[in-house]
């Protein structure tokens, strides 16, 4: 894709990836650049540095995310691409199990982490489809790929929207609406404070600028699945190949985790 001249809504964009996106598409030429976050003020003096938009959403509420669209779209113009970015860690729970968790910790990453993205795309596929196409990006998570050790409701949900990600895919493709997904591993961000030494950090935490340029290449080349990490691609297929082997290699890793910090984040 290319984003000369183009609008982009990006989603938790005050701080880590969605920011970095957000710079990203103002390097790469956008006119009309929308950082929405809950936390306004900070938005703000991120979108003043590239001379973009801020607008308050809650990505957990589809009247708050029906509005940030409306908004954009009857403000500044229609949107080209929208990423859908913002995302949720639950606190570690201090448990090794994936059960009998608190009801809170599974709402909130279902909200956040899935219907944020059934909202948003609510909202916008039919405007796109109606003008001919446009582009989709959800942020996943390698975690939606191969789980997340130690954080059901966060790996859960990351699978939940892995899922919806290749049903738009499937669904939408012949209306000229393009879906991709961004899966990192470990990113430095205040959302991976304190599970440094987590399964999330594995293959090695990298810089947010890094995963938003792996998104523009990614979305360049029109790839459904982009992987700022590549060793996830690897697993992938292995876990494919053998899912057996992998869920013993997982618990391995597990056990590996567990010894240095006790119970993996």
């Amino acid at each position: 894709m290319d984003l000369t001249g183009k609008t982009v809504v990006v989603t938790g964009a005050a701080r880590g990836i969605g920011r970095a996106l957000a710079e990203a598409a103002s390097d790469h030429g956008a006119a009309h650049i929308v950082l929405a976050d809950r936390d306004l003020v900070v938005a703000r003096q991120a979108a003043k540095g590239i001379g973009g938009h801020a607008l308050s959403v809650d990505v957990a509420s589809r009247e708050s995310v029906s509005a940030l669209i409306d908004s954009v779209e009857r403000d500044l113009a229609p949107i080209d691409l929208y990423c859908s970015n913002a995302g949720i860690i639950p606190a570690p729970t201090g448990s090794d199990s994936a059960i009998g968790l608190a009801d809170e910790a599974w709402e909130t990453s279902w909200q956040v982490n899935v219907m944020g993205h059934v909202y948003a795309a609510d909202a916008l596929f039919p405007r796109m489809k109606s003008r001919g196409g446009g582009v989709f990006l959800m942020t996943v998570s390698a975690a939606g790929l191969l789980n997340q050790i130690g954080n059901a409701p966060y790996g859960v949900s990351k699978y939940a929207a892995l899922g919806f990600a290749e049903n738009l895919a499937i669904m939408h493709g012949e209306d000229g609406i393009h879906v991709s997904t961004l899966c990192p591993q470990g990113v430095q961000t205040n959302m991976i404070a304190g599970l440094e030494n987590s399964s999330i950090a594995v293959d090695g935490i990298i810089r947010p600028e890094d995963v938003a340029e792996a998104a523009m290449t990614g979305l360049a080349e029109q790839r459904f699945m982009i992987l700022p990490h590549p060793q996830v691609r690897d697993y992938f297929q292995k876990k494919a190949a053998d899912y057996d082997s992998w869920v013993g290699g997982m618990r391995r890793l597990r056990d590996r985790l567990s010894n240095i910090v006790g119970i993996t984040g």
